[in-house]
């Protein structure tokens, strides 16, 4: 049976890199590389996902999809019905490489949602990073992916918060993919549950200096980069990823794992500098890695009234 389609709306979400090197769990960056989707109100009990892109094979095409799960929530959340969905999905966020692909998922999902409920319900930017918050755990991701640029998340009182900056315009992403994977989980089980306190302040130094870097001394970074809380301690689980990071550290880049890895980013002090970091990735390992020239997404996250077919954004 054919099932009439309601609203139908496009929404699109930027790749994120969360940690930024000492700001674990705290720091994020939107890039423009994205995720791109048309989602359409069904009859209640009606799912339909289309999939392409990066990770398609593995995606649920059922309830368990993390966008069906996230759309639900927020339904469930406002004290609405489910209604059915069909999700047509272009994926450009790499999976299971440190660019916040779960986090996307999740923005999109809320975004999706946003748009249906439109003239029902209002969701504002305080509820949207409540809602993807409590569906990923944690909103170093979500905040970039729903709001764009360099942002600060923390759990106050009332919840997940976050503050968005502007990144100076010297700021020039590098993102460097190799064709393996890393579990967020897995990564994250290799963290110590204590470090020491001069390891602790060595990074509430360099997280500060982070700031004044990217948003106005991008000649800084490389500083203020350094890490001692959790890229070491990850290291064994992907030694490549290790190896082209100390490589270009050594060489004058500032470079991190991206998220939990196994993704580099580098955060080079001009647009002019990316090559030189590629050219020296393709001798520094045996791994072959994907550069991505990127830029800094300063939009975040956007939904709207479809006006076609699905289309990726530039």
């Amino acid at each position: 049976m054919t099932v009439a389609a309601g609203r139908t709306v496009e929404v699109t979400v930027p790749a994120t890199s969360a940690n930024l090197g000492p700001g674990f769990d705290t720091l994020g960056l939107a890039l423009s590389v994205y995720d791109t989707l048309l989602v359409t109100e069904l009859a209640a009990g009606e799912l339909e996902i289309e999939v392409t892109g990066s990770g398609a094979q593995e995606i649920p095409r059922d309830a368990s999809n993390l966008i069906v799960r996230t759309v639900a929530h927020v339904y469930a959340d406002v004290d609405r019905p489910f209604p059915g969905l069909r999700i047509q999905a272009e994926n450009g966020v790499p999976h299971g490489r440190g660019l916040g692909s779960s986090g996307a998922a999740v923005a999109a999902g809320i975004l999706a949602a946003k748009g249906l409920l439109e003239g029902d319900v209002e969701i504002d930017d305080a509820d949207m990073l409540r809602l993807a918050t409590e569906i990923e755990g944690h909103p170093d991701n979500v905040a970039p992916a729903l709001f764009g640029g360099l942002t600060i998340a923390w759990m106050g009182e009332h919840g997940a918060r976050h503050k968005k900056l502007l990144v100076h315009r010297g700021v020039s992403p590098l993102v460097l993919v190799p064709s393996y994977t890393m579990s967020t989980s897995a990564a994250r089980s290799l963290q110590p549950p204590h470090v020491s306190t001069a390891d602790a302040v060595f990074n509430l130094s360099r997280s500060a200096l982070l700031i004044a870097a990217l948003t106005q001394s991008p000649e800084l970074l490389l500083d203020a980069t350094a890490d001692r809380l959790h890229q070491d301690y990850r290291a064994e689980a992907m030694p490549e990823t290790q190896r082209l990071v100390q490589a270009l550290r050594s060489a004058g880049f500032a470079a991190v794992v991206s998220g939990a890895g196994p993704s580099v980013l580098v955060l080079a002090d001009g647009p002019g500098r990316r090559q030189d970091a590629v050219e020296l990735a393709e001798s520094t390992t045996d791994t072959p890695w994907d550069a991505l020239l990127l830029a800094v997404d300063v939009r975040g996250g956007t939904v709207g009234e479809s006006s076609g077919g699905l289309h990726a954004t530039a």
